[in-house]
């Protein structure tokens, strides 16, 4: 799962306005963050092994302290209570969300990935295969992507030049990120794929800040 991430961050913000976008972008994909720093740094291991699913040739062999059933819970706990440290009035609902929308990476992992999700430390491993099924995997990450965009847009209005059509079009962008992903030629490395998906969660989390400020 990529850009089907981003749906249940438009879905938090539609539900509690306070919250920023570009922070919802980077909870829900936290796990990914830091999994990939955890790979930069040799602590969690990736090969790729082109053919292993139908549309994605990561081995992701190895990743219990991000992407455990386990790490996801404590993960989304931090996030949670951080968010609720740095806002001085408490914002309970906003600080929930934040949590939920972190756990919300493993619930979706969990459809896609083939059993390579542990429940903890790096046993007991879960994965329901989506990505053995392209049609049905893509037009899932276009659902929750374009499902949380329109619940955002119901409950926002154009507010600067951009502002009509933006998210839109940003929507549209990130499906062929997607489809590169999934029908493109694999990363050189594993330690390449981090550093594309830090650079990509960090773009992303720019631009959906750019995007929020223009709608109202």
């Amino acid at each position: 799962m990529f850009v089907g991430h981003y749906g249940p961050s438009l879905a938090a913000k539609a539900w509690n306005k306070t919250l920023p976008l570009w922070a919802l972008f980077l909870a829900v994909q936290l796990v990914d963050v830091l999994w990939a720093i955890f790979v930069l740094l040799g602590v969690e291991k990736i090969r790729i092994v082109p053919g292993i699913t139908k549309t994605n040739p990561l081995d992701l062999y190895y990743m219990p302290y991000t992407h455990s059933l386990v790490a996801a819970v404590v993960w989304s706990l931090v996030a949670g209570l951080a968010w609720l440290l740095r806002r001085t009035s408490g914002h309970w609902q906003g600080a929930g969300l934040v949590g939920a929308a972190v756990f919300s990476h493993w619930i979706l992992d969990w459809l896609v990935h083939r059993p390579d999700l542990p429940v903890y430390d790096d046993a007991l491993k879960l994965g329901l295969g989506l990505w053995n099924y392209p049609v049905v995997a893509f037009a899932l990450e276009a659902a929750l992507l374009y499902g949380g965009m329109w619940l955002y847009l119901r409950v926002t209005r154009p507010a600067a030049r951009g502002g009509r059509f933006g998210m839109l079009v940003f929507g549209v962008v990130m499906l062929a990120v997607q489809g590169s992903v999934f029908f493109g030629p694999p990363p050189p490395s594993g330690q390449a794929a981090a550093w594309m998906a830090l650079f990509s969660y960090a773009l992303f989390a720019a631009v959906a800040h750019w995007l929020e400020r223009k709608r109202a």
